[in-house]
């Protein structure tokens, strides 16, 4: 059987976007939809095959444990639920027991953001209790250590574009203050293309989206410390059992690893030379001023940039460019400061080509 957009109505999307949940978030390669066809095909013992595809992954990771899950939202309040419960079977059965009352999870204020649903949810469904610390445009790590308390289950640090990205304390320094406290680091760096990095820093469960720079399938992958994982593991009898994974996007992710780890990313300047060329047509475009950005968060990922200074707003360029068939999603973060950004990580050249075309037909 066929499947097509027009089997089920569907527009086509061209997504400038970047890696967005809300658009599906990556193409995923033939090797890895080979290995997802393998897990389809055949059974395994589930609990066989989550423990030795993370120790796998331990393996190339350099580190003790690996832990493969949903998704990194899932990823967080199992990682939550974990060091709540402290591998106790009681708890994963009864996560919101009032027997447990160590449960605040330190944020910095910044932190708290929401990226498709707030920070604050995935600890809640983990059974936290967001304490915040700081201020929404600075967190120090004596802002961290002032909040600690008896109740103080975890440190969280929320590895993202997303959040405050000035006066804020590193991951480095957010461990230091875990460590002096005897306090897991738990960082959620989603979206991040390091594998190795907050490990290194000191950090004790790290969690990262399959779908996004791994560009995997949809999943989720929490490493760290083994007792820390095993706790992790433990939360499949619990709440993550609404959160669990089938055999083919767990095949499917760990070649989706092997993969990024030895082909790697696209480099900025590889960007930065496919987006020239896209620049300079759209700045033929009356209304239109063009330019390469470096993302905000200091990530090597170069996006076009574009003033909108005619007679319609960037807003309404954006809904526009969504309307027909196929549908172009932009970077609308600064849509009020008439600003829309393309993320070309995804976009060919023929769909750039598209995608001018589109601006021209607007302005």
């Amino acid at each position: 059987m066929t499947i097509s957009y027009q089997k089920f109505g569907l527009k086509e999307v061209i997504n400038a976007s970047g890696r967005m949940t809300i658009l599906g978030v990556s193409k995923v390669s033939e090797t890895v939809l080979s290995a997802q066809r393998f897990g389809g095909e055949h059974f395994f013992e589930m609990a066989d095959l989550s423990e030795k595809t993370g120790a796998y992954i331990a393996n190339l990771l350099a580190v003790e444990d690996a832990q493969i899950v949903s998704s990194a939202s899932a990823g967080i309040a199992q990682s939550v639920a974990a060091i709540i419960g402290q591998g106790s079977s009681y708890h994963a059965y009864h996560p919101y027991t009032e027997k447990v009352t160590k449960r605040e999870i330190i944020l910095p204020k910044g932190h708290n953001v929401d990226y498709g649903t707030p920070v604050e949810v995935m600890v809640q469904q983990g059974g936290g209790t967001v304490i915040e610390a700081g201020y929404a445009n600075m967190c120090a790590p004596e802002h961290i250590e002032m909040m600690i308390t008896e109740q103080t289950a975890a440190i969280l640090y929320i590895k993202s574009h997303h959040t405050v990205q000035k006066s804020m304390l590193t991951v480095a320094q957010a461990a230091k203050v875990a460590k002096a406290h005897q306090l897991p680091l738990i960082v959620d760096a989603a979206a991040e293309e390091d594998l190795f990095a907050y490990i290194k820093d000191g950090a004790d469960l790290v969690i990262y989206s399959g779908a996004k720079a791994i560009e995997g399938p949809s999943a989720g992958l929490v490493i760290g410390k083994k007792k820390y994982i095993q706790w992790v593991r433990l939360q499949g009898k619990g709440i993550g059992r609404a959160m669990k994974i089938g055999k083919d996007n767990i095949l499917g992710f760990t070649q989706a690893i092997e993969d990024y780890l030895s082909n790697g990313t696209e480099s900025g300047e590889a960007m930065k030379a496919r987006l020239t060329p896209f620049v300079e047509r759209i700045n033929e475009i009356d209304g239109l001023t063009a330019s390469i950005v470096q993302d905000g968060a200091g990530r090597e990922i170069y996006r076009g940039s574009v003033k909108v200074n005619g007679r319609k707003n960037a807003k309404e360029v954006i809904s526009e460019l969504k309307e027909k068939d196929p549908a172009v999603y932009t970077r609308e973060y600064q849509a009020n400061n008439g600003i829309i950004e393309f993320d070309i990580r995804s976009v060919n050249e023929e769909e750039m080509k598209k995608i001018v075309t589109r601006l021209e037909e607007i302005m």
